[in-house]
């Protein structure tokens, strides 16, 4: 049996309290060199699996446990349509919200004298 690029798993793995969103939901813009349209602009990055664009979100853990590094993370978002965010009726500057269908897809963070698994 091989192993799934993609983990599923409970929101309460990665976030135990609930998170925050702090932007706005944008497209991931594809960089590939050989990838441009004609103006010359990038367009969307695509999903290798469905070929659906691929959406960002900046979130805010307020786990406090969690390192400084680690209290922002870009969770991205594979959808046809922009997610549209919920309303923010928390009375908190950001927005609280609920990830379904979580994925994690483990790479390896070679950027800096010792690679280690991200």
């Amino acid at each position: 049996m091989a192993i799934a690029r993609k983990l599923t798993v409970a929101q309460e793995t990665v976030f135990p309290l609930p998170p925050f969103l702090v932007s706005a939901v944008e497209p991931v813009l594809n960089f590939d060199p050989e990838v441009r349209r004609p103006d010359g602009s990038r367009p969307q990055q695509l999903d290798k699996e469905t070929g659906l664009p691929i959406w960002q979100v900046a979130v805010l853990d307020p786990d406090p446990e969690a390192g400084n590094r680690e209290k922002t993370v870009v969770v991205k978002i594979v959808a046809q349509h922009q997610p549209v965010p919920p309303e923010n009726k928390s009375g908190f500057p950001f927005t609280p919200v609920r990830f379904t269908g979580l994925t994690l897809t483990p790479w390896i963070d070679d950027n800096g004298p010792r690679p280690k698994l991200a």
